[in-house]
């Protein structure tokens, strides 16, 4: 059985509905507060509890026979993590500690952790390989680099191989229509640019335009949500075969600033979108972009969604929003 937490939110449930096309002895666990109970399939087992609850936790995992986890519960707001770092820590940090002394208790052997780019703070180099110094600046990202660190004790001393996936910009929407990105409030720049463009909000706001960058807009690699799920897949699949552990980042190797990200979705929505220049934002990098080679070398995964792929995908999200 796959245990897979956090399968309620973004990236787990497009991971789950994934996954159900190999396998279906999948076990979901989230407590609710960011996800979305109607995005799990009915034929998914859920479990309602708070990875922060130790014995909760332990008492809801002891009865499966667990072979491997995907931890996607997390906070996720680089922002909120700066205005309350206690509630970062102790639901990023604790409750992934939890979860990972359950499962080692249990004898679960493969760990696939949902990290991020961020821990690569201001990078020297781009595009950003794994030899980057990791050098986070923000709490969200001091809480995923704990959590990596946590999995290589547990490793060298527990025998428990992880994959720590570090993705770059997650983006889109399943091509069904029927789950995509909903939070409240939402703190991503393509569900805001379509936002505009179905007139819920009045305007996209640009923070900074006179960086180094072609049109002086910040650049980011977007990588589609379900590109993402096949990592994970890719990532299960190495660990079983392999029994080692991973770290790897998981991008497209394309860069996108901000005002093409606006005038593509204009282009895609056939709508105007109106847009604001204000002042930069605190600790933005102008440019993060993945060197993506060790994915595509080691996990023999690529990612087959282009920018306007995963634009008009999220556009027929929005467009249909279910919850």
């Amino acid at each position: 059985m796959i245990l897979v937490s956090g399968g309620a939110g973004y990236i787990g449930s497009h991971f789950v509905k994934r996954l159900l096309q190999n396998r279906s002895d999948i076990l979901v666990l989230d407590n609710l507060s960011r996800g979305h109970r109607e995005s799990i399939p009915a034929n998914v087992e859920f479990i309602n509890a708070d990875i922060r609850n130790y014995v909760e936790l332990k008492d809801s995992l002891s009865n499966y026979k667990i072979d491997a986890v995907v931890h996607f519960a997390a906070f996720a707001y680089v922002g909120e993590s700066v205005e309350n770092p206690e509630l970062y820590y102790e639901n990023n940090v604790m409750g992934s500690f939890n979860l990972i002394r359950v499962v080692k208790d249990l004898g679960v052997k493969s760990f696939v952790f949902s990290s991020t780019c961020s821990l690569y703070g201001n990078p020297d180099n781009i595009p950003i390989s794994e030899n980057e110094k990791v050098k986070p600046i923000n709490p969200y990202a001091q809480t995923k680099l704990t959590v990596e660190n946590i999995l290589s004790d547990f490793s060298i001393s527990y025998g428990i191989n992880y994959a720590a996936l570090r993705y770059f910009n997650a983006a889109g929407a399943d091509t069904s229509g029927e789950i995509g990105e909903s939070h409240d409030p939402e703190p991503h720049l393509i569900p805001i640019v379509l936002q505009a463009a179905l007139g819920k909000r009045e305007k996209v706001f640009i923070f900074g335009d006179d960086y180094n960058t072609p049109d002086g807009t910040c650049i980011r690699d977007y990588i589609h949500v379900n590109d993402l799920a096949d990592a994970h897949i890719s990532a299960l699949r190495y660990l079983e075969d392999e029994k080692k552990s991973l770290i790897v980042n998981l991008g497209t190797g394309e860069g996108y600033s901000v005002k093409e990200i606006i005038d593509t979705a204009a282009k895609i929505t056939g709508r105007d979108i109106q847009s604001e220049t204000t002042d930069r934002r605190p600790g933005d990098p102008a440019v993060l972009v993945a060197d993506n080679k060790k994915a595509l070398d080691i996990l023999g995964w690529k990612p087959e969604h282009d920018l306007e792929s995963i634009i008009s995908s999220a556009w027929n999200w929005h467009k249909n929003q279910k919850y």
